[in-house]
């Protein structure tokens, strides 16, 4: 029989709206169940933002945890030892590049290297408790940003563009995997004593939708109620808030529906959601006193502003237990690490830092926790090995301190499918320049999502017209493939 019943005519390439809709229309009822079939799988596009999906291949790392030194940590003080630098202590350095201010002879680090675990991995004695995990550690030295300024280094290093308002790290990971855990944003970022330069930016999610940008914590808080404002409602109950909250939401909806579902509106009511589901679980979730002791030692917290990183690191632990996505710790606001006068500033902020990460590390291992989390150290850039000399009319009480250098500069990773006790590229013999295996931030980034099941290429978002990713529009960014074990 003829696939045709009878021969076409000149009628049937012309219908009427109604005409079309007749003959379209037993599809509807299809399309509308196989949306209802999709609702509640992981790679569906539910209602929430933030519910888990899939990522494009096998992850190695379902969690990331961002140490961020803001500032730039001198390299050639903590993970990249320079022996020839000690020779030329106190002479000019050859090949001196460019730099933000004006510098003049080398200065060879106050602080002692010593080799660490089976690798034999080189770390001053300002991280002698992380070099506890060298065999852990995946050195990268041969790190490169664009520019010696913090502004849009910071922009680069954690929205991946200098200039451009564009989405965060975090926020691009919690586009691409959501959260596990739907009573606790997917996105935290740790600040003591208040936001960083470029406040918000640093994790905003920009173009992406607002629920994927990250929470701000001001961890000089200790108690609660204050680490989260508003955590509890002091008039109303569970039940009461809910009621309120079903009104409002039934309002919101109505508003929402009669504006093209504006994504800044979608997130507000996100938020209202989770504003309420946090009460109990972010209560639970930032209450270290219920850790033991023991604990407490080991991460070496102490009351006050000194204590604040090392309460950031025991949170992070309680969080990634939880299922939060992308945890950032940063080391204070400002630029902490930003030690122009003198290099043995860096001391006290190791102090701080140094203990709470080799403890976080080994809590991690404790709880099996740490062969699925991505941990990332480092600042926006490294510092200079030559001296900074004195401003006319400012800086003058430059004794030992070092400029901004984004030349060249050292970041580790641990954990998540890197190769430990591993150092992969160099700088030259004093420390000023990537020469061997140059990585470029955008690098990073790609080996980050490629560790975390993306292709940095393909994982994109279309807005404007345009499918935007984090590594640019270029293809210059690459997977450091090298490191992952």
């Amino acid at each position: 029989m003829s696939i045709h019943d009878h021969s076409p005519t000149l009628e049937h390439h012309f219908l009427t709206r109604r005409q079309m809709l007749q003959r379209v229309g037993m599809g509807f009822g299809s399309m509308a169940l196989g949306n209802l079939l999709m609702q509640g799988t992981a790679d569906a596009a539910p209602l929430n933002p933030l519910a888990v999906r899939s990522a494009q291949f096998a992850p190695k790392a379902k969690r990331v945890v961002h140490l961020f030194m803001n500032g730039g940590p001198s390299h050639v003080d903590t993970f990249d030892p320079k022996p020839m630098l000690d020779k030329h202590d106190g002479k000019a350095l050859p090949n001196m590049l460019k730099t933000e201010r004006p510098t003049g002879a080398g200065l060879k680090s106050p602080f002692e290297f010593r080799k660490y675990g089976k690798s034999g991995l080189e770390i001053s004695d300002l991280f002698a408790n992380t070099a506890q995990h060298a065999d852990d550690l995946c050195v990268i030295r041969s790190v490169h940003a664009d520019v010696p300024n913090h502004e849009p280094s910071l922009g680069l290093m954690n929205c991946g563009e200098s200039r451009l308002h564009r989405p965060s790290l975090g926020s691009w990971i919690n586009y691409g995997l959501g959260t596990e855990n739907q009573n606790l944003p997917g996105y935290i970022a740790m600040c003591p004593g208040g936001m960083p330069i470029r406040r918000t930016k640093n994790w905003q999610s920009a173009f992406l939708p607002s629920a994927y940008q990250g929470t701000y914590i001001n961890t000089n808080n200790e108690t609660v109620d204050k680490l989260v404002e508003f955590i509890k409602n002091p008039t109303l109950d569970l039940k009461q808030q809910r009621r309120q909250l079903d009104l409002l939401t039934q309002l919101n909806e109505a508003h929402l529906s009669a504006r093209q579902n504006d994504q800044n509106l979608e997130a507000r009511v996100q938020s209202y959601e989770l504003a309420y589901r946090m009460q109990m679980e972010a209560t639970d979730a930032f209450d270290i006193s219920k850790e033991p002791e023991w604990v407490h030692q080991m991460y070496g917290i102490k009351p006050g502003k000194e204590g604040a990183f090392a309460r950031q690191c025991l949170i992070t632990r309680r969080l990634l237990e939880r299922g939060v996505r992308f945890v950032q710790l940063w080391t204070g606001d400002g630029q902490p690490w930003d030690t122009h006068d003198e290099i043995l500033d860096h001391k006290p902020l190791a102090e701080r830092t140094d203990k709470p990460i080799a403890a976080l590390m080994t809590d991690l291992k404790m709880r099996g926790l740490f062969d699925e989390t991505l941990l990332i150290w480092g600042g926006e850039f490294g510092r200079t090995p030559a001296v900074e000399l004195p401003t006319p009319g400012s800086n003058a009480g430059k004794q030992r301190g070092r400029d901004h250098n984004h030349y060249g500069f050292t970041m580790w990773m641990a954990g998540g499918g890197v190769k430990g006790g591993h150092v992969y590229g160099a700088t030259d013999d004093f420390g000023f320049q990537a020469v061997e295996n140059p990585v470029h931030v955008r690098d990073i980034h790609a080996t980050i999502l490629a560790l975390l099941g993306f292709n940095h290429q393909t994982f994109t978002y279309r807005y404007a017209g345009l499918d935007y990713r984090l590594t640019g529009v270029t293809d210059e960014a690459k997977v450091i493939k090298d490191i992952i074990a």
